[in-house]
């Protein structure tokens, strides 16, 4: 099942229904009533809630970017930032939310700017952590795309930590990851300064 993220999710009833007999029966144990009003759809709600949320494993993030190359000798910094992300944590199974920041230099080959953000989408949209989406992006793109080398940086806020745990309300996680010539600190270095420019 191949997922539009602009359109609305297909949902396949086998599946739904066998999700949502096991939600019913985690709010069983949980110690509620789920013949009660309120819950009697819920298990359903949960399961088609839970299908949208990982629609990222039913999509290939090579071919979104394949689908939209092209041969530019463009060899400048292209920047993609402030790219909105919801994902879920693996660990604890609760949202994490935040910004993701990407950028590459050009080998001869471009992308569409929409292709990135839907990059950050598909990875997002899958149980994660978020080191590894930092990197899973950045391999993605160098290894579609071949350019001269990719940066990413991700910034998220974690209710695993604010909800449970710790409980720290403000806290902000940030990952990087980076190939070719962002491994040189200028080429970094400006990155970061473009990212934090309005």
């Amino acid at each position: 099942m191949d997922f539009n993220m602009n359109e609305p999710v297909p949902f396949d009833a086998e599946k739904t229904a066998q999700i949502a007999m096991h939600y019913r029966e985690i709010i069983r144990l949980l110690g509620e009533d789920t013949e009660r009003e309120g819950l009697l759809k819920s298990p359903e709600r949960v399961s088609r809630a839970m299908q949208f949320l990982m629609q990222g494993y039913e999509q290939d993030p090579h071919e979104i970017i394949r689908s939209a190359m092209f041969t530019e000798n463009y060899r400048q910094m292209v920047i993609v930032k402030d790219i909105d992300f919801y994902s879920m944590c693996e660990h604890h199974m609760l949202p994490f939310f935040g910004k993701a920041h990407v950028a590459y230099i050009p080998n001869k080959k471009i992308t569409g700017l929409s292709k990135i953000a839907r990059i950050v989408e598909v990875y997002a949209r899958r149980l994660q952590v978020q080191e590894r989406m930092t990197t899973q992006i950045k391999e993605c793109i160098q290894n579609t795309l071949n350019p001269m080398g990719v940066m990413v940086i991700i910034e998220a806020q974690h209710l695993c930590m604010q909800m449970r745990g710790i409980q720290k309300q403000h806290s902000i996680t940030t990952t990087s990851d980076f190939t070719g010539i962002f491994e040189q600190a200028k080429t970094r270095e400006e990155f970061i300064s473009l990212i934090g420019k309005k």
